[in-house]
């Protein structure tokens, strides 16, 4: 058994590195990451007793009177990032988890609210559950305000021979730097629409694989910045070309088997069958989470190569949840409708806790569709029960206030302080007046 890093070790490392400050991290609600730095001669320390912050100063975390909070380094996450400080020395990160003053973990901490997903998924009979992730972005000239410029400056298309262009060696440093900071890769290649590129992270334990996509996305935005050039995670940035998604691909083994290999048995229906009807039963409040801007809606849009109705396939091109066997033979399911705007901790949450609910109360699939959805008439989308993803941020919320089984997986906590500020964000987006209406109505 591989013993545990403690902080000693860590500190040794640090000092033989020549770190001399640690970044510890954590995500807030929303997915931003929160950074504090330490000197190396408080690391032990923070590891042991957690450092001191102001929670009602975290969006979406607590209130003033309720503010001591503490950050908890987690060991195994301590990574060396590959570029240096403002001085010219090595800097260290590590990703914290939040505890309240008694040492119970912060109902609100998305990693907390991960890591309670998987352990109510492995109390369901899961042994491990990996996941692996296809990372869509945009990259964007900076102007000399250091802001992006919204220009359609290539069209190399899918898998396209771009090498010579300086977004393809952007996103070649981007994949080295990953590559450094100990994330596995399966590849990277521009994506379909201009400018639009894709990272594809292999599979890690749930919780890693989010710590993975959390650092990758602050590790990106620093190497872009580094090209002068700008990552952006917006789904859907041009109307008229494909939006940015984030492919999640989950696979889960039961004394040392693929526990979901009966979805390519036809007739078969086991814990794969379930976990896929899980997903689509609860897929209208998974929708809320995994694609929690006003933007996203515009790419969950018919012609915009990404899912509308939920349904599953092996074959299809646009299904919101796809199941394959990869080359070692091992069965993934892929849900296909996230954007990589979202909060990675909560979205993973919410979709193992949908999935793990179908194969609770032994959920069957309804039978994979090999035709297009769209071109059904509404009469038989609803004999099928193929049901349509939530068109707007708005209608995604009220789904996600009905659902008891993604409310108890957030918690009451998290679910009350997102649905509140993503309703202001709705709100906000209704009361402008766009330039559409100006062009259409004045």
């Amino acid at each position: 058994m591989k013993r545990q890093t403690t902080a000693d070790d860590l500190t040794s490392l640090a000092q033989a590195a020549g770190v001399r400050f640690v970044r510890l991290q954590f995500a807030d609600l929303f997915g931003t990451v929160k950074t504090v730095e330490i000197p190396v001669a408080s690391l032990a320390q923070a590891c042991t007793e957690g450092v001191l912050f102001d929670g009602s100063s975290i969006h979406g975390f607590a209130r003033v009177e309720e503010s001591d909070m503490y950050l908890c380094p987690d060991t195994g996450t301590w990574v060396l990032l590959p570029w240096l400080d403002e001085t010219g020395r090595p800097l260290a990160r590590m990703i914290c988890d939040i505890k309240l003053p008694d040492g119970s973990p912060f109902a609100g901490d998305p990693r907390a609210i991960l890591k309670r997903a998987v352990a109510d998924a492995q109390a369901c009979g899961f042994e491990t559950l990996s996941l692996a992730s296809e990372l869509e972005f945009f990259l964007f000239p900076l102007d000399n305000d250091s802001q992006p410029v919204l220009v359609v400056d290539d069209r190399a298309g899918y898998f396209g021979n771009d090498q010579e262009q300086a977004a393809a060696r952007c996103r070649l440093d981007m994949a080295n730097a990953l590559a450094k900071l100990g994330i596995p890769l399966f590849g990277t290649h521009h994506e379909t629409a201009p400018c639009q590129h894709e990272i594809d992270i292999a599979p890690l334990p749930v919780v890693q694989a989010a710590d993975a996509l959390v650092t990758a996305k602050i590790a990106m935005r620093t190497v872009a910045r580094e090209h002068g050039l700008y990552v952006s995670w917006m789904p859907k940035p041009f109307a008229s070309f494909a939006g940015s998604g984030l492919h999640v691909r989950f696979q889960a083994k039961r004394a040392g088997m693929d526990d979901f290999r009966d979805v390519l048995c036809d007739g078969t229906v086991g814990c794969g069958s379930s976990f896929i009807a899980g997903l689509i039963d609860h897929a209208a409040a998974l929708t809320a989470i995994a694609n929690p801007l006003v933007n996203s809606y515009k790419r969950l849009q018919p012609g915009s190569e990404a899912p509308i109705y939920a349904f599953w396939s092996t074959r299809h091109p646009m299904p919101f949840v796809r199941a394959a066997m990869d080359a070692n033979g091992a069965v993934s399911i892929e849900l296909r409708s996230p954007d990589p705007s979202c909060n990675p901790y909560l979205a993973f949450a919410a979709a193992i806790a949908a999935g793990t609910d179908g194969v609770r109360r032994r959920l069957t699939a309804p039978p994979a569709l090999f035709q297009s959805a769209t071109a059904m008439t509404a009469e038989e989308r609803f004999l099928r029960s193929i049901p349509r993803l939530p068109i707007n941020l708005e209608d995604a919320l009220a789904f996600l206030e009905e659902d008891e089984t993604i409310r108890a997986c957030l918690g009451e906590h998290a679910v009350t302080h997102y649905v509140g500020a993503k309703a202001a964000e709705w709100e906000a987006y209704s009361r402008t007046v766009h330039a559409w209406e100006h062009e259409q109505y004045l």
